[in-house]
């Protein structure tokens, strides 16, 4: 289509043309391009240009908002125009080289940890469970004492415990030369002979019991058990000497040589150079995390519970995932954890006063959900969603995570694992810990919400009502909605009789010769999702709380599932990611599920589709499941964005009408209202 390509050219023109853009790809709702130069981009020009509903830079992209379907087309038009397309992965890649190099260097260092932090979370659990089951009392329930637990038994759980922190430099060389473009199972390989049991065991040779290889006369090797930064720069190094190697080598003896020649330069720079080396960095920076954390009186805690989640804030602190590793491997315990759960503990129970303090619905329905999310362990809703916003909520939880943190490090609190925290980091305190575990985020998250409750906030007038009782805001939207429903004129499709509690009032014609809008139904949209309903608006991507995309709710999910929220055909699931899909009714509505926010970059990792398009689905079907986990060690908002897209010329006005707690396919969260174009 001409009109698309005119778009197209006139998008490609105001972003300073071809010349300017670094690469483009796009996602359900946008393009995402990167730019060389962001003085070059003409903004009233983007926002001026037909079908655009938006322009903004996030995640050092500049994103231009289309919506569903239109945007495939201007990205089609735009690669006819001679733009070679990007994959998510590269511009991913390119987005990382947004900040400043210890920004860009803390990004890179947590890409590498956070796949494999879950595997690390579960050895922390299987401790846990280990130092639950081993206790004096809780023997003595079974009638039982330690002596009378068979030995094989106890070789399995340290199969569980031991085996993640003894092959640790495989799990990272492998996620290094992922997250540097070489080839994984080479790293995997990597790893393993760093750890190989021909080298005497670092932990053996720690404790005095064997001793270090000598070569060459002044060199030290021993095996790597436990250790990071080797294993890390192994990889690093690897990776990019493999690529090094592919351009070179001949095609034929690709599969031959450059394997070979990449294990076998590694291995030897690994443990004659970079091993040593680094081993000896590592060291100091355990001693220097050992030193700090026995400061006395309880100095660590309170610096740490008070800064902690302002290094969160910065997004720079995944730098605590080695510290954290580094305790775990060689001392088998995380002071760490204790101090950074009583200062999550409190941002959730500043943002807890909040909820309870304002008669806001609106502020609420945020304030609540976000609390619950803070005291499971992901405090960002309630960062930046609540406390920021208003800040002395924040100040107010630093101080109580510095009260908690001050506690924790009296107490000498460590807990067997990490990235569990709050409630669900009971589980690693079962070890005679737990009653002073509990105490300290009581304590942080008590002075927290007294704080909050009594100086950080003062809560705000209710929206100004009109005379006829609704409010000042719903009055403009409504006003907006039957603009819109007045311009349209295009016939509704027919309405399946049955579905989806659609009810179709008795129509009434027309004496004017020319056509005129009427409603002809009402479709209640069900639940898709179990969690708590907010308002579109507190959802943290611009594109969304703005409604570019289109009107309707968001859900704060609890469980990973989507279902089909009536009888319909599935218009269109995102093939690659499965993180979003469009639903559409017999009768013409289309509703966009959003899984998340910039979900798009986790490549599908974590999502499963289980509908494909065109697929008829029956209301509260399962649509797909995506796994929370993933999805906020990603760092990024589950958030879910439920909404009818904006170009339906049909829908006349789009209700929401459940806010707080809902579940999946048990009440309606969306009313849409028809239109239909009669004529005399």
């Amino acid at each position: 289509m001409s009109e698309n390509r005119d778009i197209a050219q006139q998008v490609v023109d105001a972003v300073g043309g071809k010349e300017n853009i670094a690469s483009f790809a796009h996602c359900a709702t946008r393009l995402r391009i990167m730019v060389h130069d962001k003085e070059k981009i003409d903004q009233k020009r983007i926002e001026s240009t037909d079908k655009v509903k938006g322009a903004f830079f996030n995640s050092g992209q500049y994103q231009i908002i289309f919506g569903t379907g239109t945007v495939n087309r201007i990205f089609e038009e735009v690669e006819k125009l001679g733009i070679e397309s990007t994959s998510q992965d590269d511009i991913k890649s390119k987005g990382k080289k947004q900040g400043n190099a210890f920004q860009r260097a803390i990004r890179t260092f947590g890409d590498v940890f956070v796949p494999i932090i879950p595997v690390l979370v579960a050895t922390g659990l299987f401790m846990g469970l280990r130092g639950l089951l081993t206790q004096d009392q809780v023997l003595s329930w079974f009638g039982t004492t330690k002596d009378s637990i068979p030995p094989n038994f106890l070789l399995f759980t340290e199969v569980l415990t031991d085996t993640a922190f003894a092959f640790l430099p495989a799990l990272v060389a492998w996620s290094a030369f992922r997250v540097f473009g070489g080839s994984p199972v080479l790293g995997i390989v990597l790893g393993l002979m760093l750890v190989n049991p021909a080298l005497p065991n670092a932990y053996a040779v720690a404790n005095g019991s064997a001793e270090a290889l000598t070569m060459f006369g002044f060199i030290p090797v021993v095996g790597y058990q436990g250790s990071v930064l080797p294993a890390f720069f192994v990889g690093l190094i690897g990776a990019k000497f493999e690529k090094f190697l592919r351009k070179r080598v001949p095609e034929a003896l690709d599969l031959i040589l450059t394997p070979f020649l990449t294990l076998l330069v590694m291995i030897t720079l690994g443990l004659f150079a970079i091993g040593p080396v680094f081993h000896s960095l590592e060291t100091w920076v355990l001693h220097g995390t050992t030193f700090l954390l026995n400061l006395p009186f309880g100095i660590a805690g309170l610096l740490i519970g008070f800064f902690q989640q302002i290094v969160v804030v910065t997004g720079v602190h995944h730098i605590f995932n080695f510290l954290e590793i580094q305790l775990l491997e060689r001392t088998g315990s995380n002071p760490f954890n204790a101090i950074i759960t009583c200062a999550m503990a409190a941002q959730g129970a500043a943002c807890l006063a909040v909820g309870l303090k304002t008669k806001n619905a609106k502020l609420k329905a945020l304030a609540l959900p976000s609390s619950l999310s803070a005291f499971l362990g992901i405090t960002e809703p309630a960062i930046f969603g609540v406390n920021l916003r208003y800040m002395k909520p924040f100040v107010m939880g630093l101080i109580g995570g510095a009260a908690g943190g001050f506690l924790a490090s009296l107490f000498h609190l460590a807990g067997t694992g990490m990235s569990v925290t709050v409630i669900p980091g009971t589980l690693l305190y079962l070890n005679n810990q737990l009653p002073l575990y509990i105490l300290c985020n009581l304590v942080g998250a008590g002075v927290a919400f007294t704080l909050t409750w009594l100086f950080g906030y003062r809560d705000e007038p209710a929206a100004a009502e009109t005379a006829d009782g609704t409010s000042s805001a719903s009055a403009g939207r409504s006003s907006e909605q039957a603009s819109r429903g007045t311009a349209s004129t295009a016939p509704a499709a027919p309405m399946a009789s049955a579905a989806a509690n659609v009810s179709a009032p008795a129509l009434s014609g027309s004496e004017n010769s020319a056509a005129s809008v009427q409603p002809s139904g009402r479709l209640e949209i069900q639940a898709p999702l179990t969690g708590i309903a907010v308002p579109l608006s507190e959802v943290p991507d611009p594109a969304f709380a703005e409604g570019h995309m289109g009107r309707g709710i968001a859900i704060l999910p609890t469980e990973g599932r989507v279902v089909a929220p009536f009888d319909g055909t599935v218009a269109h699931v995102m093939d690659k990611s499965r993180h979003a899909l469009i639903l559409e009714h017999a009768g013409g509505t289309q509703v966009l599920i959003h899984v998340g926010v910039d979900t798009v970059s986790l490549k599908g990792r974590g999502f499963t589709a289980r509908v494909a398009s065109g697929d008829a689905v029956k209301a509260g079907e399962t649509l797909l499941e995506f796994d929370l986990n993933v999805i906020a060690a990603a760092g990024l908002s589950p958030i879910t964005p439920v909404l009818i897209p904006d170009g339906l010329d049909t829908v006349l006005e789009v209700e929401p009408l459940a806010g707080g707690e809902v579940r999946a396919g048990q009440q309606p969260v969306l009313a849409v209202s028809f239109s239909s174009a009669l004529s005399a």
